[in-house]
């Protein structure tokens, strides 16, 4: 993959567009939501990104962030990295079907019935689609950005430039009045919108199919980051400046704005977007979490035949087997889904945190064609924000259940597997 087309799978792998965004506009508001969505990614994505950027460019391996911990920390907390990863990636890759099943929903209410099948189908799709390899899907997801980015181009205009009272008030269902009174949500909103920001470190597991990743890495992200934020602040900036009230809003709400600002045609374009969207970030983590289950079966932890690959590079075995997994999560609400991947990914993410510092003090000849500025102790600094923002996500996921189980000690549980894991596959591989 050349640079655009890595821009394009990590916009899928992190964002792919303002869908998922409702909950946000509903729990805090627009102006708020605003505040949150400009503050999120200087606390949480740009430490990411940076960290990405300095660790992707000075060990381009494919693994990716398992690669670094590993390197870092030793092969024990390289597997629970992988371990954490992939099972965040069951509860995460669960959403985008769901989400794509929604939209489809606004559409055909016959086919959006039946929410199971269509979800298996999605997931067969992108399978398919990633077994053409990394490039395929790089190419792929720049298309679908451009694709799924353009009625939200059309639908801010129209409200910047072309609204009136009248459009306005046939958006609202609940008045601003009654949305003044109700309190705002801020901690369920800033964990929305890290989920949206969320995911940088995905593209690191296919360095080895990028082309001159030591340059494109720091680049990609940071194109990337400008981009997503853009995408979700303009959006809406718009909403606020035509007076939608969106106290009333939930997941498709867009659609029923675009239908009242441009009429039918661009709320079918805006709903085709959503399962474009949907389907661009299954298809892209797919991309970055099948790489994993290849490098520890290349490192002995898994069976040999998770090392098979196609001409193309594409580890088949790998994806199959993900895909038959990530099914198992089609049935769980949305809410659930992001209280449990935040937390599982959070703790993944502490650990390459901690990975960098420590190569940082470790290594400090390590070639390093991007660097964090500021020295280590910059570095440090950098990563307090991400870890202050997963704090906050533990203390919401206390009240969160998951199969009648409080989400934390669910997720604590999946957690402590990973060194039972380990050690059976530690045995197994002497």
């Amino acid at each position: 993959m050349t640079l655009l087309p890595l821009v394009g799978a990590l916009y899928f792998m992190v964002s792919g567009g303002p869908y998922g965004l409702e909950e946000l506009a509903q729990k805090v508001g627009f102006a708020a939501g605003i505040a949150v969505l400009v503050a999120t990614p200087v606390v949480w994505s740009l430490p990411t990104a940076l960290m990405v950027g300095e660790l992707a460019a000075a060990l381009p391996e494919e693994g990716g962030y398992y690669a670094w911990v590993r390197r870092a920390l030793g092969p024990f907390w390289g597997y629970q990295e992988a371990w954490l990863s992939l099972a965040a990636s069951v509860f995460d890759m669960g959403i985008y079907p769901t989400l794509f099943v929604l939209y489809l929903g606004r559409l055909s209410p016959t086919l959006g019935a039946s929410p199971l099948a269509i979800g298996v189908l999605v997931v067969a799709a992108g399978a398919a689609y990633n077994l053409a390899g990394a490039r395929a899907v790089g190419a792929g997801s720049a298309l679908m950005t451009a694709l799924l980015l353009g009625p939200f181009a059309v639908l801010a205009a129209l409200a910047f430039f072309g609204h009136t009272p009248t459009a306005v008030a046939s958006v609202a269902s609940v008045s601003p009045a009654a949305h003044a009174e109700s309190a705002p949500d801020l901690a369920g909103g800033v964990l929305i919108a890290m989920w949206n920001y969320m995911g940088w470190d995905n593209a690191s597991t296919v360095a080895g199919e990028v082309d001159r990743p030591q340059r494109t890495y720091p680049r990609a992200v940071l194109l990337a980051l400008v981009l997503i934020a853009l995408a979700y602040v303009v959006p809406f900036a718009a909403m606020r400046a035509a007076g939608v009230d969106p106290s009333g809003w939930d997941t498709g709400a867009w659609a029923d704005v675009a239908r009242t600002f441009g009429g039918a045609p661009l709320a079918v374009a805006v709903v085709l977007g959503g399962m474009v969207s949907s389907f661009g970030m299954f298809n892209a983590l797919c991309l970055s979490y099948s790489r994993l289950p290849a490098v520890l079966a290349e490192d002995g932890y898994l069976p040999r035949v998770f090392t098979r690959r196609l001409k193309d590079g594409a580890p088949w075995v790998a994806v199959l087997a993900c895909s038959a997994i990530w099914t198992l999560s089609l049935g769980l609400s949305f809410e659930r889904l992001v209280s449990l991947d935040i937390l599982l990914y959070g703790t993944s993410l502490v650990l390459e945190l901690v990975a960098l510092v420590v190569l940082r003090v470790r290594e400090p000849d390590l070639p390093r064609p991007f660097r964090i500025p500021g020295g280590t102790a910059g570095t440090v600094v950098v990563c307090a924000g991400p870890v202050l923002l997963l704090g906050l996500a533990l203390l919401k996921n206390l009240h969160e259940e998951i199969a009648g189980m409080n989400a934390l000690v669910f997720g604590l549980g999946i957690m402590l597997l990973g060194p039972v894991a380990y050690l059976v596959s530690r045995r197994r591989k002497a």
